[in-house]
């Protein structure tokens, strides 16, 4: 196990990373210097073949993530103004295209840019006390791109009336469980992280390039209209065809042993 403090939690064991947001005294609210460690962080799963899944929360027992930190919303504004979107945000899986599945569990609250790790991730576990708020309007700040990863995920009138309400409307975490902003739901944050474990470990058994393409082609329906998902599935499925874990699982199941995954997307042979 190997473990890395400060703003975020990193920690690895059996294949498994556990990244915790560590600012509970601040509602893991999302600072500069948790931005670039999370920015870090995913670049670090990506690198580290031994890493096959990734589960990420919220330390403590309140909050999962109130957004950005209110009191640093100037810090570097100027900045950015020139700065295209895929360049200035990078703290999120799917904004740094972490190819390696990624189980998000929410263990309280989620506000404002904490929506983005529910939008972005590919798993959402969540616990009966959690519940999804964005608090933009009243700070006077546009809510303009977790909530449209949210409307993909839970529909338009959920993006809506969660950005516009602001304060004045919590989602409870049944209602989100509803509208598929959640994908399981769990008694206690406890048990959401017991869940989002053993889910972790049965992905670890998996074969990684067969995870990986398919968690693009499925993110891709998001993307792109049919028919050109669909065409870009078959290339990627077709890709796979050359790798040898698509004839390891079934040589893997004909004799009746584990199967001896090839962790290297560019694995040919």
């Amino acid at each position: 196990m190997s473990e890395t403090a400060g703003p975020l939690l990193f920690t690895v064991e059996d294949g498994i990373a556990l990244l915790t947001l560590h600012r509970p005294h601040e509602g893991n609210s999302l600072s500069p210097d948790l931005l670039v460690a999370l920015e870090a962080a995913w670049a670090r799963v990506e690198s580290d073949a031994a890493i096959r899944v990734v589960v990420l929360t919220g330390a403590g027992e309140r909050h999962f993530c109130t957004g950005a930190a209110v009191g640093e919303l100037a810090v570097g504004k100027g900045g950015l103004q020139n700065i295209p979107y895929h360049a200035a945000n990078r703290f999120s899986p799917r904004q740094c295209a972490v190819t390696k599945p990624v189980i998000c569990v929410l263990n309280g609250l989620v506000n404002g840019g904490g929506l983005h790790f529910v939008a972005d991730s590919d798993i959402v576990i969540g616990c009966a006390k959690a519940a999804l708020m964005d608090s933009h309007v009243n700070v006077g700040q546009v809510s303009a791109l977790e909530s449209q990863g949210l409307a993909r995920r839970a529909g338009l009138g959920a993006a809506l009336l969660l950005s516009l309400a602001g304060k004045a409307y919590r989602m409870p975490a049944e209602r989100a469980y509803q509208l598929g902003a959640i994908d399981l739901l769990e008694p206690t944050a406890e048990a959401a992280m017991a869940r989002a474990m053993d889910l972790a470990r049965a992905m670890t058994a998996n074969s990684p390039q067969a995870m990986a393409l398919s968690k693009r082609a499925i993110w891709a329906a998001t993307e792109m209209n049919e028919p050109a998902s669909l065409s870009y599935g078959w290339e990627l499925l077709k890709s796979h065809w050359a790798h040898p874990d698509f004839r390891e699982g079934p040589a893997s199941f004909q004799e009746k042993r584990a199967p001896d995954w090839n962790p290297d997307p560019n694995a040919r042979g």
